[in-house]
């Protein structure tokens, strides 16, 4: 069985968000004896282009498996495009109303839904006009929680469990509303943090490390579908944009089934490589310690510019470096990963991987 997984580029500039495609299969064979699934689609403009990629390197118009990792607008925008004008058999995505009653009465009610704060609101939005329009067409729609899996058991939700899901819900809705002028005001210290900490710069090598365990990222981003492809005993790991705790979450359900730090043939950088999204106890469960060579792949979907060396941090492809996954950065381009018995792309050539940066971005670490 062979398999091959796709990261397009997404967006412009500074700005990037995730849009993947896969299959695994007979890849030489008929189209029944191959599985093609989609994981966040970017932004709008996006999902056109994934659909001619699967196009043309697929060679399909139908989608075995869309999976939709969480609200943001620069990962859900293109599966829009893409249920609108592909055939597809099921999406995977959380319905946040069946599990909040905040929520739920925020569904149906406007007054209701003006009480939310803005992430809550957002998220309740995207998710309703995706499901909308998965069910117009006539897509089955699946929750994905740790434990579902494919009838092959190829592919495999690691995380959120549905209990951990809940609690983000609750902590999200929790919060009270922001006015706009402390939604300004939180926005221009945020910026004013990340300029101060790009002042600076600390020396790191192949041994020596300077990311830390104390990273936060938002509660949206914490309910991030995580998904393993094990084809054959070749994993895979998709991350979304999940951070620590949902990282862990993910790590117990593989660990729970035999896994082993250094496991993994292939791994997507989080959150397109923010340093408040890993850390080296994470990643040494992983990964593996430091210190390991040519261990397998990481991906990161990441902008074709990285001003404030946020996506990605230095420090982050750093730790994937020394732990034997080398990153390779979309950055404008399309990057594929595969078994070798994939069929060949003549326009594709070797990639390069970014290398060991001995000056990072210093937010305080030691």
């Amino acid at each position: 069985m062979g398999y091959e997984i796709d990261f397009l580029p997404v967006g412009e500039e500074s700005k990037g968000g995730d849009a993947i495609a896969f299959r695994y299969g007979n890849l030489h064979g008929l189209r029944r004896e191959q599985t093609v699934g989609i994981i966040d689609g970017g932004y709008t403009e996006c999902g056109d282009a994934l659909i001619e990629h699967i196009e043309n390197y697929y060679a399909t118009d139908k989608v075995d498996l869309v999976v939709s990792t969480h609200t943001d607008q620069d990962h859900i925008c293109g599966l829009k495009v893409v249920l609108e004008k592909m055939r597809v058999g099921q999406l995977l995505m959380h319905l946040p109303w069946a599990h909040s009653g905040v929520i739920e009465r925020a569904r149906t009610s406007s007054s209701w839904r003006n009480k939310l704060n803005d992430p809550a609101r957002r998220m309740l939005e995207a998710a309703l006009e995706l499901e909308a329009l998965a069910r117009a067409r006539g897509v089955e729609v699946v929750e994905p929680f740790a434990g579902m899996s494919t009838k092959d058991d190829v592919f495999t939700v690691l995380g959120p469990t549905e209990l951990y899901y809940e609690a983000l819900l609750v902590e999200l809705v929790a919060t009270s509303p922001k006015s706009l002028e402390q939604s300004i005001a939180d926005a221009v210290m945020r910026k004013l943090l990340e300029l101060s900490a790009a002042k600076g710069l600390v020396e790191e090598d192949l041994e020596h490390e300077t990311l830390r365990d104390d990273g936060e990222t938002s509660l949206t981003n914490n309910t991030s579908v995580v998904t393993l492809l094990d084809v054959d005993g070749k994993k895979l790991l998709l991350t979304g944009d999940a951070g620590i705790p949902a990282l862990t979450h993910a790590v117990d359900e593989l660990e729970e089934n035999g896994f082993s730090p250094g496991d993994l043939r292939f791994v997507q950088v989080p959150h397109h490589g923010s340093r408040n999204n890993v850390g080296p106890t994470i990643l040494d469960r992983l990964l593996g310690a430091k210190g390991q060579s040519n261990a397998g792949t990481a991906f990161v979907s990441a902008p074709k510019k990285n001003p404030d060396n946020r996506h990605p941090a230095k420090k982050v492809t750093n730790a994937f470096l020394r732990r034997g996954y080398p990153v390779h950065g979309t950055q404008g381009t399309t990057k594929w990963h595969h078994s070798s018995d994939a069929p060949s792309r003549s326009s594709y050539g070797p990639s390069q991987p970014l290398p060991l940066h001995t000056l990072v971005e210093d937010d305080g670490g030691a």
